[in-house]
């Protein structure tokens, strides 16, 4: 909404309707997209680090991460339209797991990098994420209690990303540098 505030767009109006970093780098430019970027992924350390203060159980915190990637997909106030959580996600990983949101990150961006499709890089990235939160759980590295946000953002953020996929699979999707055109 903060194109909407500062440049009259509204950039639900472009390119794939979702309110993410990637609508708003194709619709309102670098700028602001960093700013969203920066915002997102506040939005989910600050739900997760709140939890870890307050209440103290990784069980808080996994459920604190989920609610804040809830609220971020589908926003009470947007008519349950927002964006796909990829920055949300991430967010909530880096308090939890550095070392996941690491490998999650170089994931996103080799894929990103070498394809052009942020869409894929997303996808790929939080399923390497999810195998890497399993990894280090069952190598007794971190608390068995991160499976459970893996297992059910995973398949969230993907499930939020099922437009991409089909538009991949039919040569259809915007590669990374391509304007977003006004939604049909």
């Amino acid at each position: 909404m903060l194109l909407r505030w500062k440049m009259g767009v509204d950039v639900r109006d472009y390119g794939s309707g979702r309110t993410g970093m990637s609508n708003v780098l194709r619709t309102g430019g670098g700028k602001a997209a960093v700013v969203v970027l920066t915002l997102d992924i506040a939005k989910g350390v600050l739900a997760v680090v709140m939890a870890r203060v307050i209440i103290g159980t990784t069980t808080a915190e996994v459920l604190a991460g989920l609610i804040a990637l809830s609220g971020h997909n589908w926003p009470v106030f947007l008519q349950f339209k927002g964006g796909r959580g990829i920055l949300t996600a991430l967010g909530c990983l880096v308090i939890m797991t550095p070392i996941a949101a690491a490998v999650a990150t170089v994931a996103f961006l080799a894929v990103t990098a070498w394809s052009r499709y942020i869409s894929l890089g997303s996808v790929i990235g939080v399923t390497i994420g999810a195998i890497a939160v399993l990894a280090l759980s069952l190598s007794g590295e971190l608390a068995d209690t991160y499976m459970v946000y893996g297992f059910i953002a995973a398949p969230m953020i993907i499930w939020q990303h099922r437009d991409n996929i089909q538009r991949i699979r039919d040569g259809s999707e915007r590669r990374l540098g391509n304007p977003a055109t006004p939604v049909e």
